[in-house]
Parts: structure tokens; sequence; C-alpha cells
């Protein structure tokens, strides 16, 4: 694998990373409701959540799920209903966002870094990443097809990473003036359920 493919390969997973989805608005939800912290814990469970989908599309697990038409829709109903329960519980949510000075507990990290890691591993598109783009920049016949497809997934994984973590941090200053209000913050967390629901239904049309 030659320094021009790898370079276009993290090229192209950057241009990935950017296109909002699922995860991304997680990581946006957590760090405008709860702040810096949270949006991080959330970004850390969203990565480690790639890693189950790198090894699976290692092992050859994805593609037997996306081979199977009841497997996959099985999996995208999971991610689906995962996607209307957090949606539905930020719409219900009673009161806003937390104020700039207000530490999530561990309790409310603990629980952004699960959703962030579900959010990922229920989402039927980063299976797809795995098993169907990676493979397009391994060369036909390599032997070490799956040391090199560990390899990109891992260059990937941190590509993804960094602009979580960047989002974090420019979500969680962006925000911080409209964390001082609870009737703006009030109003922006049901923003996020509406979004979530619509991801939900989104993800439940979603066809191999």
């Amino acid at each position: 694998m030659g320094f021009h493919t790898y370079f276009l390969f993290i090229v192209s997973s950057l241009v990935l990373c950017l296109v909002p989805g699922p995860d991304m608005l997680l990581l946006l939800g957590r760090t405008i409701a709860q702040g810096r912290k949270a949006g991080l814990y959330a970004a850390v469970g969203i990565n480690l959540g790639a890693y189950v989908h790198l090894v699976c599309a290692a092992t050859g697990l994805s593609a037997i799920v996306m081979a199977s038409a009841t497997a996959f829709t099985v999996v995208k109903w999971i991610g689906a209903a995962y996607l209307f329960y957090i949606g539905y519980g930020a719409i219900r949510a009673k009161g806003g966002i937390n104020l700039p000075d207000a530490r999530p507990s561990k309790d409310r990290l603990s629980r952004a870094f699960l959703q962030g890691f579900l959010s990922d591993v229920l989402n039927p598109k980063v299976a797809l990443f795995f098993l169907a783009f990676l493979p397009q920049f391994i060369e036909p016949h390599d032997p070490k097809a799956v040391l090199h497809i560990i390899e990109l997934g891992i260059a990937g994984n941190m590509v993804g990473i960094f602009t979580s973590i960047t989002y974090v941090f420019l979500a969680a200053r962006l925000t911080a003036t409209l964390r001082r209000s609870p009737t703006i913050s009030a109003w922006l967390t049901k923003a996020l359920g509406v979004l979530f629901i619509g991801l939900g239904m989104r993800v439940a049309a979603e066809k191999m």
C-alpha cells in the first residue's frame, strides 16, 4: 500500500467525518446539553464503537450481517429504536441545558459514553463504511489485505476522534452563551430530540 493510497484514504475519511449523521448529532447534543466533558465522553464512546465495526470487518462478521437481509433489518431497527429513545428522552426532559459551571455527574458522563458507543455500534452506515469503503483502498490479491484493512481502519478512527474532539471544543465555546438562558436551552434540547427522532426514521428507511 503506497503513500498516495494512504493519503487519499485519510482525506476521504476526513470528508466523511464532516458529513452530519447520528454520531455527530449525538456528540453535539451532549456537548450542548452538558458541556465539554460530556461531549468528550461521548466522543470516546463513538470512537470505541468504530473499533467494534473494524474488528467485525476484519473477521468477516460484517459481511455476514450485510449479506443477510434479516440480520441487516434487525440491526437497522435496533439502531432506529435507540435513536427514537434518545430523541423521546430529550423531548420529555424537564428544564434545559446545564449552566456553564454545572458539572455533569459520573452517572451522566457514563451515560454519554454509553450512548456514543451504542449509537456508533448500531449505525448500519458505519458498518458499510468498514465493509465497502475500506476495501476500495486495498489492492486486488493483496496477501496482507486483512492487516492493511486494520491499519486503514485505525487511521480512519484516529481521524474520527480528532474530528469529534474538534467539534466538541467548538460546540462548547459557541453555545456557552446559549446555556445561560433556561428558555433557549430548553427549546434547544427539545429541538435536538426532534432531530434524533428524524434520524431514527431515516435509519429505519435504510435499504441494503
